[in-house]
């Protein structure tokens, strides 16, 4: 909470599935895609290390 009324306040975009989006400006949509965009992209990078790790597992234990 800012104190003073010149101190930047955080502002946090959250989305949530089936939101109405009717309500938010071309800029906030393009934030939320923005910011989808990345943790799709976090997701990808984990599922292909997870991926790997159980590749790796299997050939270890296979025999």
């Amino acid at each position: 909470m800012a104190i003073f009324d010149d101190e930047p306040r955080k502002v946090t975009v959250e989305h949530q599935i089936g939101q109405d989006l009717s309500t938010l400006s071309l800029h906030e949509l393009e934030e939320r895609i923005a910011a989808l965009k990345q943790e799709v992209a976090r997701l990808e990078q984990a599922k292909t290390s997870k991926a790997a790790s159980l590749s790796a597992a299997s050939a270890f234990f296979k025999t």
